[in-house]
Order: structure tokens, then C-alpha cells, then sequence
């Protein structure tokens, strides 16, 4: 009888008032946290490849870094020291910035790659053994903003790829790939 009467059971004859939603904030705490993570990131990566194009931050400079690459025989040394300090510089300050955000990322991606390839991989997992663990670090990274978008705090906010998605994430991982694979080859 009382399973009967749950079954027969009819539901609320009017429906709920509606709910006040609060008003959206204008920044919340996501905003915040994808800014600090994009300053934090973007602006050592910017100074990394300041160190290496200009010598600046006790870096060494176009010359040492060219023969660097020579070395790892990136050929001429030079031309592949400008292409991976100025990726570092501009990936950098364009993921600080919130400014073409899958570009940035694609530059970071593509130089952490190649980092990966000629000089940590042989190394192991861990940054203390000279590992791969720092270039894997930077590059998730900057595609997990491509793919989250950069924020309301962020230049790019007024366009589509500013909101992130699959779109951008796999932008920012193709031609990062691809500038990798472009560059190893050669």
C-alpha cells in the first residue's frame, strides 16, 4: 500500500519561484590564478630567452649561445640560437601577457621540445640528474592555458581563442610540434 501511494505520487502543481542569482563577478579567483601562473611562467621564460639574445640576467649572450647550439649541432648556431632565445623571449611575454595566447604557447611548446630532445631526455625524468622534468613542466604548461583560455585578465579576452578549447590547445601542440619536428630535422 505504501509503495502504491509513493508511485501514485504526483509532483509539485506549481513550479518553484526562481531563484536571485547573484551578479557575476567581474574577476574571480580563476581569473587570478590563471594571471599569477602566466606572469609566473611567461616572464622566466621571457628572461630565459632574454639571456640568451641579449645576455641579460647574467646569461651569456648570442655569441656563447650560438656556439651552444653548435655543439648540440643545431647548424648554424647562430640562426638556431636567435629562433630558440627569441621563442623563449616572445612565448614568454606573449603568455604573460595574455596576448595570442596559442602562439605563445605553440613557441614554448616547440623550444621545450627540442630542450628535450638534444639535452634533458638523455638525462632521465628529474631536473636534479639534468632530467626532462623542467621542459615537460613548461610545456603542459602553456598548452593547458591554450586549452583553459588566459583569462579575463588577459589581452587576448575580447577574442575567441581567449576563451580556450580544443581549437587553441590543439593550435598551440600542432605547430609547436611541427616547429619542433621542423627544427630536429634540420
Amino acid at each position: 500500500m505504501l509503495f502504491k501511494r509513493i508511485l501514485n505520487r504526483s509532483g509539485p502543481s506549481t513550479p518553484p519561484a526562481a531563484q536571485p542569482t547573484a551578479p557575476e563577478p567581474l574577476v574571480t579567483a580563476a581569473d587570478c590564478g590563471l594571471l599569477l601562473l602566466r606572469l609566473a611562467i611567461g616572464l622566466f621564460m621571457a628572461g630565459h630567452g632574454a639571456q640568451k639574445v641579449f645576455g641579460l640576467f647574467g646569461g651569456h649572450g648570442l655569441s656563447a649561445t650560438a656556439r651552444g647550439f653548435e655543439a648540440l649541432g643545431y647548424r648554424p648556431g647562430k640562426l638556431f640560437a636567435v629562433i630558440g632565445g627569441l621563442s623563449e623571449l616572445l612565448g614568454g611575454l606573449g603568455l604573460a601577457l595574455g596576448l595570442l595566447t596559442p602562439l605563445a604557447a605553440a613557441a614554448l611548446i616547440g623550444v621545450m621540445i627540442n630542450a628535450m630532445a638534444t639535452v634533458t631526455a638523455a638525462h632521465g625524468a628529474w631536473e636534479s640528474d639534468g632530467g626532462v622534468e623542467y621542459n615537460v613542466c613548461i610545456a603542459v604548461v602553456a598548452l593547458s592555458v591554450a586549452a583553459i583560455g588566459p583569462g579575463r585578465l588577459s589581452a587576448d579576452r575580447f577574442f575567441p581563442w581567449g576563451r580556450g578549447g580544443w581549437g587553441p590547445a590543439a593550435l598551440a601542440l600542432g605547430l609547436g610540434g611541427v616547429g619542433a619536428a621542423i627544427t630536429l630535422s634540420l
